[in-house]
Protein backbone atom coordinates (compact mmCIF):
# COMPACT_ATOMS: atom_id res chain seq x y z
CA UNK A 1 0.00 0.00 0.00
CA UNK A 2 1.09 3.54 -1.08
CA UNK A 3 2.39 5.31 1.86
CA UNK A 4 0.09 8.44 1.44
CA UNK A 5 -2.88 6.04 0.93
CA UNK A 6 -2.05 4.40 4.50
CA UNK A 7 -1.47 7.90 5.99
CA UNK A 8 -4.09 8.79 4.96
CA UNK A 9 -6.41 6.42 5.74
CA UNK A 10 -5.09 6.24 9.25
CA UNK A 11 -6.00 9.78 9.83
CA UNK A 12 -9.36 9.85 8.61
CA UNK A 13 -9.93 6.19 10.11
CA UNK A 14 -8.35 7.67 13.63
CA UNK A 15 -10.60 11.09 13.27
CA UNK A 16 -13.94 9.11 12.14
CA UNK A 17 -13.54 6.42 14.72
CA UNK A 18 -13.50 8.96 17.91
CA UNK A 19 -16.14 11.00 15.82
CA UNK A 20 -18.55 7.98 16.25
CA UNK A 21 -17.18 7.06 19.17
CA UNK A 22 -18.53 10.16 20.77
CA UNK A 23 -21.89 9.87 18.95
CA UNK A 24 -22.08 6.23 20.46
CA UNK A 25 -21.62 7.23 23.99
CA UNK A 26 -23.42 10.76 24.04
CA UNK A 27 -26.73 8.83 24.06
CA UNK A 28 -25.93 7.18 27.54
CA UNK A 29 -26.81 10.68 29.00
CA UNK A 30 -29.15 11.49 26.69
CA UNK A 31 -30.53 8.41 27.22
CA UNK A 32 -31.34 9.45 30.86
CA UNK A 33 -32.21 12.78 30.67
CA UNK A 34 -35.17 12.01 27.61
CA UNK A 35 -36.40 8.71 28.61
CA UNK A 36 -36.17 5.26 26.52
CA UNK A 37 -39.24 6.65 24.58
CA UNK A 38 -38.06 10.44 23.87
CA UNK A 39 -35.15 7.73 21.70
CA UNK A 40 -37.08 7.30 19.01
CA UNK A 41 -38.54 10.57 18.55
CA UNK A 42 -35.01 11.63 18.07
CA UNK A 43 -34.19 8.98 15.08
CA UNK A 44 -37.04 10.35 13.50
CA UNK A 45 -35.58 13.84 13.15
CA UNK A 46 -32.32 12.27 11.83
CA UNK A 47 -33.51 10.30 9.36
CA UNK A 48 -35.25 12.01 6.96
CA UNK A 49 -32.03 15.09 7.55
CA UNK A 50 -29.67 12.60 6.84
CA UNK A 51 -31.31 11.87 3.86
CA UNK A 52 -31.76 15.65 2.52
CA UNK A 53 -28.26 16.16 4.14
CA UNK A 54 -26.59 13.39 1.69
CA UNK A 55 -29.03 14.89 -1.46
CA UNK A 56 -26.93 18.15 -0.81
CA UNK A 57 -23.78 17.28 0.26
CA UNK A 58 -22.82 13.59 0.43
CA UNK A 59 -21.11 13.48 -3.09
CA UNK A 60 -19.34 16.51 -2.68
CA UNK A 61 -16.11 16.26 -0.49
CA UNK A 62 -15.47 12.87 -2.60
CA UNK A 63 -16.64 13.89 -6.00
CA UNK A 64 -14.14 17.40 -5.40
CA UNK A 65 -10.95 15.40 -3.97
CA UNK A 66 -11.40 13.30 -7.62
CA UNK A 67 -11.50 15.65 -9.38
CA UNK A 68 -9.03 18.18 -7.78
CA UNK A 69 -6.44 14.43 -7.37
CA UNK A 70 -7.05 14.15 -11.21
CA UNK A 71 -5.61 18.23 -12.16
CA UNK A 72 -2.96 18.08 -9.26
CA UNK A 73 -1.68 14.99 -10.93
CA UNK A 74 -1.31 16.77 -13.84
CA UNK A 75 0.14 19.88 -12.55
CA UNK A 76 -2.82 21.78 -13.15
CA UNK A 77 -3.26 23.26 -9.64
CA UNK A 78 -5.68 26.49 -11.21
CA UNK A 79 -8.53 24.33 -12.04
CA UNK A 80 -9.05 22.79 -9.03
CA UNK A 81 -9.12 26.61 -7.36
CA UNK A 82 -11.91 27.82 -9.60
CA UNK A 83 -13.87 25.04 -8.93
CA UNK A 84 -13.60 25.84 -5.32
CA UNK A 85 -14.60 29.21 -5.63
CA UNK A 86 -17.78 28.51 -7.50
CA UNK A 87 -18.34 25.55 -5.69
CA UNK A 88 -18.44 27.57 -2.54
CA UNK A 89 -21.83 29.30 -4.01
CA UNK A 90 -22.99 26.77 -5.38
CA UNK A 91 -23.40 25.16 -1.66
CA UNK A 92 -24.46 28.13 0.20
CA UNK A 93 -27.28 27.86 -2.46
CA UNK A 94 -28.00 24.07 -2.17
CA UNK A 95 -28.22 24.13 1.70
CA UNK A 96 -30.74 26.92 1.60
CA UNK A 97 -33.04 24.96 -0.52
CA UNK A 98 -32.52 21.47 0.83
CA UNK A 99 -33.35 23.95 4.36
CA UNK A 100 -36.44 25.05 2.97
CA UNK A 101 -37.87 21.67 1.36
CA UNK A 102 -37.13 19.39 4.83
CA UNK A 103 -38.98 22.53 6.79
CA UNK A 104 -41.99 22.32 4.52
CA UNK A 105 -41.95 18.86 4.52
CA UNK A 106 -42.19 18.13 7.87
CA UNK A 107 -45.80 17.43 8.20
CA UNK A 108 -45.51 15.28 5.31
CA UNK A 109 -43.24 12.88 6.45
CA UNK A 110 -44.49 12.94 10.13
CA UNK A 111 -48.28 11.70 8.24
CA UNK A 112 -46.51 8.87 6.62
CA UNK A 113 -44.65 7.43 9.56
CA UNK A 114 -47.41 7.80 12.21
CA UNK A 115 -49.58 5.61 10.60
CA UNK A 116 -51.56 4.46 13.51
CA UNK A 117 -53.28 6.54 16.91
CA UNK A 118 -51.51 3.72 19.37
CA UNK A 119 -48.02 4.99 18.54
CA UNK A 120 -46.06 6.81 21.09
CA UNK A 121 -46.01 10.11 19.42
CA UNK A 122 -48.00 12.79 18.13
CA UNK A 123 -47.92 14.15 14.61
CA UNK A 124 -46.74 17.35 15.65
CA UNK A 125 -44.21 15.95 17.88
CA UNK A 126 -42.46 14.21 14.91
CA UNK A 127 -43.09 17.28 12.42
CA UNK A 128 -41.30 19.44 14.98
CA UNK A 129 -38.20 17.95 15.77
CA UNK A 130 -37.86 17.92 12.08
CA UNK A 131 -38.27 21.12 11.22
CA UNK A 132 -35.64 22.39 14.37
CA UNK A 133 -33.02 19.99 12.99
CA UNK A 134 -33.32 20.97 9.20
CA UNK A 135 -31.33 24.44 10.16
CA UNK A 136 -28.44 22.66 9.91
CA UNK A 137 -28.85 21.81 6.25
CA UNK A 138 -27.86 25.63 5.81
CA UNK A 139 -23.76 25.63 7.04
CA UNK A 140 -23.32 21.66 6.19
CA UNK A 141 -22.99 21.77 2.37
CA UNK A 142 -20.05 24.24 2.75
CA UNK A 143 -18.10 21.89 4.70
CA UNK A 144 -18.04 19.70 2.98
CA UNK A 145 -16.47 21.10 -0.54
CA UNK A 146 -14.27 22.28 1.85
CA UNK A 147 -12.93 19.05 3.00
CA UNK A 148 -13.24 17.84 -0.58
CA UNK A 149 -10.39 20.33 -1.10
CA UNK A 150 -8.16 20.19 1.30
CA UNK A 151 -8.09 15.63 0.53
CA UNK A 152 -7.78 16.16 -3.12
CA UNK A 153 -4.44 17.64 -2.13
CA UNK A 154 -4.28 14.51 0.35
CA UNK A 155 -4.70 16.84 3.30
CA UNK A 156 -6.17 14.56 5.90
CA UNK A 157 -6.25 15.96 8.78
CA UNK A 158 -8.43 19.28 8.22
CA UNK A 159 -11.04 16.53 7.15
CA UNK A 160 -10.53 14.19 10.40
CA UNK A 161 -10.06 17.55 12.70
CA UNK A 162 -12.90 19.50 11.84
CA UNK A 163 -15.11 16.07 11.83
CA UNK A 164 -14.15 15.90 15.37
CA UNK A 165 -14.83 19.22 16.83
CA UNK A 166 -17.72 19.32 14.78
CA UNK A 167 -19.39 16.57 16.59
CA UNK A 168 -17.58 17.66 20.26
CA UNK A 169 -19.44 21.24 19.82
CA UNK A 170 -22.86 18.99 18.67
CA UNK A 171 -22.38 16.78 21.67
CA UNK A 172 -22.10 19.49 24.19
CA UNK A 173 -25.02 21.31 22.83
CA UNK A 174 -27.42 18.15 22.92
CA UNK A 175 -26.44 17.50 26.11
CA UNK A 176 -26.26 20.98 27.63
CA UNK A 177 -29.71 22.34 25.86
CA UNK A 178 -31.75 18.24 26.72
CA UNK A 179 -30.61 19.15 30.31
CA UNK A 180 -31.51 22.68 30.59
CA UNK A 181 -35.25 22.21 29.14
CA UNK A 182 -35.63 19.04 31.45
CA UNK A 183 -34.07 20.26 34.61
CA UNK A 184 -34.15 24.31 34.62
CA UNK A 185 -36.88 24.79 32.26
CA UNK A 186 -38.95 21.94 33.70
CA UNK A 187 -40.27 21.22 29.71
CA UNK A 188 -41.09 17.99 28.16
CA UNK A 189 -38.76 15.29 26.61
CA UNK A 190 -40.29 16.19 23.28
CA UNK A 191 -39.46 20.06 23.60
CA UNK A 192 -35.70 18.76 24.71
CA UNK A 193 -35.49 16.74 21.79
CA UNK A 194 -36.09 19.64 19.89
CA UNK A 195 -33.00 21.82 21.00
CA UNK A 196 -30.62 18.30 21.04
CA UNK A 197 -31.49 18.06 17.29
CA UNK A 198 -30.90 22.32 16.70
CA UNK A 199 -27.38 21.51 17.72
CA UNK A 200 -26.72 20.01 14.49
CA UNK A 201 -26.64 23.22 13.30
CA UNK A 202 -24.35 24.72 15.96
CA UNK A 203 -22.18 21.55 15.76
CA UNK A 204 -21.59 22.79 11.74
CA UNK A 205 -20.45 26.24 12.65
CA UNK A 206 -17.80 24.86 14.74
CA UNK A 207 -16.85 22.57 11.90
CA UNK A 208 -16.59 25.36 9.61
CA UNK A 209 -14.28 27.55 11.23
CA UNK A 210 -12.13 24.58 11.81
CA UNK A 211 -11.58 24.56 8.52
CA UNK A 212 -10.87 28.14 7.74
CA UNK A 213 -8.13 27.67 10.22
CA UNK A 214 -6.75 25.02 8.28
CA UNK A 215 -7.34 26.84 4.49
CA UNK A 216 -5.36 29.80 6.48
CA UNK A 217 -2.49 27.48 7.21
CA UNK A 218 -2.05 26.01 4.04
CA UNK A 219 -2.94 29.21 2.12
CA UNK A 220 0.76 29.97 1.53
CA UNK A 221 1.66 26.32 0.30
CA UNK A 222 -1.63 26.29 -2.50
CA UNK A 223 -0.57 29.64 -3.23
CA UNK A 224 2.75 28.24 -4.35
CA UNK A 225 1.24 25.27 -6.27
CA UNK A 226 -0.69 27.61 -7.97
CA UNK A 227 1.60 29.98 -9.39
CA UNK A 228 3.51 26.75 -10.70
CA UNK A 229 0.18 25.18 -12.71
CA UNK A 230 0.61 24.48 -16.06
CA UNK A 231 -2.23 23.81 -18.68
CA UNK A 232 -3.55 20.60 -19.40
CA UNK A 233 -4.03 21.71 -22.81
CA UNK A 234 -7.42 21.76 -22.39
CA UNK A 235 -10.13 24.48 -22.25
CA UNK A 236 -11.80 24.11 -18.71
CA UNK A 237 -14.49 26.33 -18.59
CA UNK A 238 -16.80 26.13 -15.64
CA UNK A 239 -19.62 24.92 -17.48
CA UNK A 240 -17.35 21.81 -18.74
CA UNK A 241 -16.21 21.33 -14.75
CA UNK A 242 -19.03 21.22 -13.80
CA UNK A 243 -20.23 18.56 -16.29
CA UNK A 244 -17.30 16.20 -15.24
CA UNK A 245 -18.19 16.92 -11.77
CA UNK A 246 -21.46 15.96 -12.00
CA UNK A 247 -20.56 12.70 -14.16
CA UNK A 248 -18.73 11.67 -10.65
CA UNK A 249 -21.46 13.08 -8.21
CA UNK A 250 -24.98 10.87 -9.07
CA UNK A 251 -23.04 7.77 -7.84
CA UNK A 252 -21.41 9.90 -5.18
CA UNK A 253 -24.43 11.20 -3.91
CA UNK A 254 -26.12 7.58 -3.95
CA UNK A 255 -23.30 6.30 -2.05
CA UNK A 256 -23.80 8.63 0.74
CA UNK A 257 -27.71 8.87 0.41
CA UNK A 258 -28.04 4.62 0.50
CA UNK A 259 -27.88 4.06 3.98
CA UNK A 260 -29.98 6.55 4.51
CA UNK A 261 -32.61 5.38 1.85
CA UNK A 262 -32.40 2.09 3.70
CA UNK A 263 -33.32 3.80 7.07
CA UNK A 264 -36.19 5.39 5.40
CA UNK A 265 -37.59 2.28 3.57
CA UNK A 266 -37.53 1.19 7.52
CA UNK A 267 -39.22 4.22 8.67
CA UNK A 268 -41.84 4.71 6.32
CA UNK A 269 -42.55 0.95 6.35
CA UNK A 270 -41.99 -0.16 9.92
CA UNK A 271 -45.04 1.28 11.71
CA UNK A 272 -47.39 -0.14 8.92
CA UNK A 273 -45.66 -3.30 8.88
CA UNK A 274 -46.06 -3.53 13.00
CA UNK A 275 -49.33 -2.24 13.31
CA UNK A 276 -50.52 -5.31 10.68
CA UNK A 277 -49.66 -7.71 13.06
CA UNK A 278 -50.52 -5.74 15.74
CA UNK A 279 -48.11 -4.53 17.34
CA UNK A 280 -48.16 -0.85 17.06
CA UNK A 281 -47.68 0.49 20.13
CA UNK A 282 -44.28 -0.88 20.58
CA UNK A 283 -43.42 -0.27 16.70
CA UNK A 284 -42.14 3.34 17.71
CA UNK A 285 -39.66 1.94 20.63
CA UNK A 286 -38.26 -0.83 18.32
CA UNK A 287 -37.70 1.21 14.91
CA UNK A 288 -35.51 3.71 17.84
CA UNK A 289 -33.46 0.40 18.63
CA UNK A 290 -33.20 -0.62 14.83
CA UNK A 291 -32.45 2.68 13.58
CA UNK A 292 -30.84 5.18 16.22
CA UNK A 293 -29.50 3.02 19.84
CA UNK A 294 -28.09 -0.07 17.58
CA UNK A 295 -26.90 1.65 14.60
CA UNK A 296 -24.68 3.71 16.22
CA UNK A 297 -22.97 0.37 17.25
CA UNK A 298 -23.24 -0.76 13.40
CA UNK A 299 -21.13 2.17 12.02
CA UNK A 300 -18.39 1.80 14.49
CA UNK A 301 -16.64 -0.77 12.12
CA UNK A 302 -17.99 1.21 8.73
CA UNK A 303 -15.62 3.89 9.82
CA UNK A 304 -12.54 1.84 8.66
CA UNK A 305 -14.51 0.98 5.63
CA UNK A 306 -15.29 4.97 5.55
CA UNK A 307 -11.49 6.20 5.80
CA UNK A 308 -10.21 3.47 3.25
CA UNK A 309 -12.97 4.92 0.40
CA UNK A 310 -12.01 8.47 1.36
CA UNK A 311 -8.34 7.90 0.96
CA UNK A 312 -8.73 5.88 -1.40
CA UNK A 313 -10.34 7.37 -4.02
CA UNK A 314 -7.45 9.92 -4.95
CA UNK A 315 -4.76 7.43 -4.98
CA UNK A 316 -6.88 5.03 -7.30
CA UNK A 317 -7.72 8.30 -9.52
CA UNK A 318 -3.64 8.86 -9.64
CA UNK A 319 -2.69 5.19 -10.42
CA UNK A 320 -5.70 5.39 -13.28
CA UNK A 321 -4.84 8.94 -14.45
CA UNK A 322 -1.08 6.94 -14.78
CA UNK A 323 -2.31 3.84 -15.86
CA UNK A 324 -0.45 2.50 -13.22
CA UNK A 325 -2.27 -1.21 -12.94
CA UNK A 326 0.42 -2.26 -10.65
CA UNK A 327 -0.44 0.77 -8.04
CA UNK A 328 -4.13 0.11 -8.39
CA UNK A 329 -3.95 -4.33 -7.99
CA UNK A 330 -1.48 -3.44 -5.03
CA UNK A 331 -3.82 -1.08 -3.27
CA UNK A 332 -7.20 -3.30 -3.68
CA UNK A 333 -4.93 -6.28 -2.16
CA UNK A 334 -3.95 -4.18 0.86
CA UNK A 335 -6.97 -2.35 1.40
CA UNK A 336 -9.40 -5.79 1.08
CA UNK A 337 -6.84 -7.35 3.91
CA UNK A 338 -6.89 -4.48 6.57
CA UNK A 339 -10.25 -3.88 6.18
CA UNK A 340 -11.49 -7.43 6.92
CA UNK A 341 -8.42 -7.50 9.38
CA UNK A 342 -9.71 -4.73 11.31
CA UNK A 343 -13.73 -4.78 10.80
CA UNK A 344 -14.57 -8.76 11.59
CA UNK A 345 -13.05 -8.83 14.97
CA UNK A 346 -15.03 -5.61 16.07
CA UNK A 347 -18.36 -6.85 14.47
CA UNK A 348 -17.94 -10.33 16.47
CA UNK A 349 -16.90 -8.31 19.78
CA UNK A 350 -20.32 -6.33 18.48
CA UNK A 351 -22.23 -9.54 18.75
CA UNK A 352 -20.59 -11.73 21.61
CA UNK A 353 -21.29 -8.51 23.97
CA UNK A 354 -24.67 -7.29 22.83
CA UNK A 355 -26.04 -8.10 25.88
CA UNK A 356 -23.29 -6.25 27.97
CA UNK A 357 -22.62 -3.59 25.57
CA UNK A 358 -26.59 -2.58 25.48
CA UNK A 359 -26.65 -2.74 29.64
CA UNK A 360 -23.85 -0.74 29.73
CA UNK A 361 -24.76 2.26 27.11
CA UNK A 362 -28.97 2.09 27.69
CA UNK A 363 -30.24 -0.85 30.23
CA UNK A 364 -30.89 -4.22 30.54
CA UNK A 365 -33.24 -5.15 27.37
CA UNK A 366 -33.47 -8.23 25.87
CA UNK A 367 -35.25 -6.89 22.67
CA UNK A 368 -32.45 -4.18 22.06
CA UNK A 369 -29.30 -6.29 22.83
CA UNK A 370 -30.95 -8.95 20.53
CA UNK A 371 -31.58 -6.63 17.59
CA UNK A 372 -27.66 -5.02 18.30
CA UNK A 373 -26.16 -9.00 17.76
CA UNK A 374 -28.76 -9.19 14.49
CA UNK A 375 -27.63 -5.95 13.64
CA UNK A 376 -24.06 -5.23 13.80
CA UNK A 377 -23.10 -8.07 11.13
CA UNK A 378 -24.74 -6.14 8.43
CA UNK A 379 -21.25 -3.37 9.26
CA UNK A 380 -19.22 -5.78 7.30
CA UNK A 381 -21.66 -5.51 3.76
CA UNK A 382 -21.75 -2.27 4.07
CA UNK A 383 -18.05 -1.27 4.68
CA UNK A 384 -17.16 -3.73 1.50
CA UNK A 385 -20.16 -1.72 -0.20
CA UNK A 386 -18.65 1.78 0.69
CA UNK A 387 -15.04 0.47 -0.39
CA UNK A 388 -16.18 -1.44 -3.73
CA UNK A 389 -17.70 1.84 -4.52
CA UNK A 390 -14.39 3.46 -4.16
CA UNK A 391 -12.93 1.46 -6.30
CA UNK A 392 -15.30 1.67 -9.42
CA UNK A 393 -14.88 5.37 -8.73
CA UNK A 394 -11.31 5.33 -9.03
CA UNK A 395 -11.37 3.44 -12.34
CA UNK A 396 -14.17 5.65 -13.91
CA UNK A 397 -17.42 3.30 -13.75
CA UNK A 398 -19.79 5.44 -12.07
CA UNK A 399 -22.47 4.29 -14.31
CA UNK A 400 -22.10 0.63 -12.43
CA UNK A 401 -22.54 2.25 -9.31
CA UNK A 402 -25.96 4.07 -9.80
CA UNK A 403 -27.04 0.40 -11.28
CA UNK A 404 -26.10 -1.82 -8.58
CA UNK A 405 -26.92 0.46 -5.71
CA UNK A 406 -30.08 0.70 -7.12
CA UNK A 407 -30.64 -2.98 -7.76
CA UNK A 408 -29.74 -3.67 -3.88
CA UNK A 409 -32.16 -0.58 -2.77
CA UNK A 410 -35.04 -2.42 -4.86
CA UNK A 411 -34.28 -5.59 -3.22
CA UNK A 412 -35.20 -4.09 0.41
CA UNK A 413 -38.28 -2.23 -0.68
CA UNK A 414 -39.57 -5.35 -2.29
CA UNK A 415 -38.66 -7.76 0.76
CA UNK A 416 -38.92 -5.27 3.57
CA UNK A 417 -43.13 -5.85 4.91
CA UNK A 418 -43.48 -9.09 3.98
CA UNK A 419 -40.53 -10.05 6.33
CA UNK A 420 -41.05 -7.82 8.90
CA UNK A 421 -44.75 -8.81 9.22
CA UNK A 422 -42.71 -12.57 9.78
CA UNK A 423 -39.86 -11.85 11.87
CA UNK A 424 -40.43 -8.27 12.82
CA UNK A 425 -37.06 -6.36 13.55
CA UNK A 426 -35.58 -9.05 12.62
CA UNK A 427 -36.69 -9.13 9.35
CA UNK A 428 -35.75 -5.23 8.81
CA UNK A 429 -32.08 -6.47 9.30
CA UNK A 430 -32.34 -9.46 6.85
CA UNK A 431 -33.90 -7.17 4.22
CA UNK A 432 -30.95 -4.80 4.58
CA UNK A 433 -28.47 -7.55 4.81
CA UNK A 434 -29.92 -8.86 1.19
CA UNK A 435 -30.11 -5.30 -0.74
CA UNK A 436 -26.31 -4.99 0.22
CA UNK A 437 -25.53 -8.22 -0.39
CA UNK A 438 -26.93 -8.05 -3.98
CA UNK A 439 -25.20 -4.82 -4.38
CA UNK A 440 -21.47 -5.84 -2.88
CA UNK A 441 -21.72 -8.83 -5.05
CA UNK A 442 -22.30 -7.01 -8.30
CA UNK A 443 -19.23 -4.46 -7.39
CA UNK A 444 -17.46 -7.54 -7.13
CA UNK A 445 -18.24 -9.19 -10.70
CA UNK A 446 -17.77 -5.85 -12.42
CA UNK A 447 -14.09 -5.16 -10.45
CA UNK A 448 -13.13 -8.60 -11.89
CA UNK A 449 -14.02 -8.66 -14.88
CA UNK A 450 -13.51 -4.55 -15.63
CA UNK A 451 -9.68 -4.72 -13.91
CA UNK A 452 -9.27 -8.29 -14.05
CA UNK A 453 -8.67 -8.41 -10.66
CA UNK A 454 -7.48 -11.96 -9.10
CA UNK A 455 -5.49 -12.36 -5.82
CA UNK A 456 -5.20 -16.00 -4.41
CA UNK A 457 -3.08 -14.69 -2.24
CA UNK A 458 -5.54 -12.40 -1.05
CA UNK A 459 -8.12 -14.95 -0.70
CA UNK A 460 -5.63 -17.04 1.69
CA UNK A 461 -4.95 -14.00 3.53
CA UNK A 462 -8.30 -13.35 4.62
CA UNK A 463 -8.92 -17.35 5.22
CA UNK A 464 -6.16 -16.72 7.97
CA UNK A 465 -8.23 -13.69 9.04
CA UNK A 466 -11.15 -15.83 9.69
CA UNK A 467 -9.29 -17.97 10.96
CA UNK A 468 -7.95 -15.90 13.22
CA UNK A 469 -11.46 -14.45 14.48
CA UNK A 470 -12.52 -18.14 15.47
CA UNK A 471 -9.83 -18.18 17.74
CA UNK A 472 -10.76 -14.99 19.14
CA UNK A 473 -14.24 -15.81 19.39
CA UNK A 474 -13.63 -19.04 21.36
CA UNK A 475 -11.47 -16.76 23.77
CA UNK A 476 -14.31 -13.88 24.71
CA UNK A 477 -16.78 -16.88 24.66
CA UNK A 478 -15.09 -19.01 27.29
CA UNK A 479 -14.00 -15.69 28.97
CA UNK A 480 -17.74 -14.37 29.29
CA UNK A 481 -18.67 -18.04 30.57
CA UNK A 482 -15.66 -17.67 33.50
CA UNK A 483 -17.03 -13.85 34.54
CA UNK A 484 -20.73 -15.65 34.73
CA UNK A 485 -19.57 -17.82 37.61
CA UNK A 486 -19.83 -14.61 39.30
CA UNK A 487 -23.32 -13.64 39.16
CA UNK A 488 -26.10 -13.75 36.48
CA UNK A 489 -27.29 -10.16 37.74
CA UNK A 490 -26.44 -7.55 35.22
CA UNK A 491 -26.12 -4.21 36.16
CA UNK A 492 -24.50 -1.21 34.15
CA UNK A 493 -20.71 -1.31 36.25
CA UNK A 494 -20.59 -4.96 36.18
CA UNK A 495 -21.29 -4.93 32.09
CA UNK A 496 -18.37 -2.69 31.80
CA UNK A 497 -16.49 -4.72 33.37
CA UNK A 498 -17.29 -7.62 31.24
CA UNK A 499 -16.77 -5.45 28.15
CA UNK A 500 -13.60 -3.49 29.25
CA UNK A 501 -12.15 -7.62 30.09
CA UNK A 502 -13.34 -9.68 27.55
CA UNK A 503 -12.44 -6.52 25.11
CA UNK A 504 -8.39 -7.19 26.60
CA UNK A 505 -8.23 -10.26 25.82
CA UNK A 506 -10.00 -10.84 22.53
CA UNK A 507 -7.31 -8.16 21.35
CA UNK A 508 -4.38 -10.09 23.20
CA UNK A 509 -5.66 -13.12 21.77
CA UNK A 510 -6.16 -11.53 17.80
CA UNK A 511 -3.46 -9.15 17.79
CA UNK A 512 -1.01 -11.40 19.88
CA UNK A 513 -1.24 -14.29 17.50
CA UNK A 514 -1.39 -12.06 14.10
CA UNK A 515 2.31 -10.89 15.25
CA UNK A 516 3.15 -14.49 16.18
CA UNK A 517 2.74 -16.10 12.79
CA UNK A 518 3.58 -12.32 10.83
CA UNK A 519 0.08 -11.03 9.85
CA UNK A 520 0.83 -7.96 11.88
CA UNK A 521 4.05 -7.11 10.04
CA UNK A 522 2.92 -7.90 6.47
CA UNK A 523 -0.33 -6.15 6.77
CA UNK A 524 1.63 -2.75 8.52
CA UNK A 525 4.86 -3.56 7.62
CA UNK A 526 8.08 -1.81 9.91
CA UNK A 527 5.78 0.20 11.92
CA UNK A 528 4.46 -2.48 14.05
CA UNK A 529 8.26 -4.00 15.03
CA UNK A 530 8.89 -0.08 15.75
CA UNK A 531 5.87 0.22 17.53
CA UNK A 532 6.26 -3.40 19.27
CA UNK A 533 10.15 -2.27 20.38
CA UNK A 534 8.65 0.51 21.83
CA UNK A 535 6.43 -1.30 23.99
CA UNK A 536 9.44 -3.24 25.00
CA UNK A 537 11.50 -1.03 26.14
CA UNK A 538 8.86 0.47 28.08
CA UNK A 539 8.02 -2.71 29.89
Amino acid sequence: MSSSLMRGTAILTIGLFLSKALGLFYLIPLYAIVGKESMGLYQYAYIPYNLFLSVAISGAPLAISKYVSKYNTLGDYATGRRLMKSGMWIMVFTGFVTFMTLYWMAEPIAQIVRSDEEQIYTLDEIASVIRWVSFALIIVPMLSISRGFFQGYNKMEPTAVSQLIEQIVRIAAVLGGAAFVIYIMNGTPAMAINFAVFAAFIGALAGLGVLYYYWKKYQVEFDILLDKSVSTGENITLTSMYKEIFGYLVPFILIGIIDPLYQFVDMVTFNKAMASIGLASVSDIYLGMLNLLTHKFVMIPVMVATGFSMALIPVMTSYYTANNKKGMTDSLDQTFQIMMYLTVPMVIGLVALSDELYTFLYEKDAIGAQVLAEHAPISILMGLYLVTCAILQGIDRHKWIIVTSLVGLLVKMLVNIPLIQQFETTGAIIGKALGYGVTVGLNILIIVKVMDYHSKHVLRRLTLIMLLNVVMWIAVFFTLQGLNLFGEAMTRGKAFVYVFITAIVGMVVYFGLSYKIGLLQKLFGDRIERIVGKLKGRA
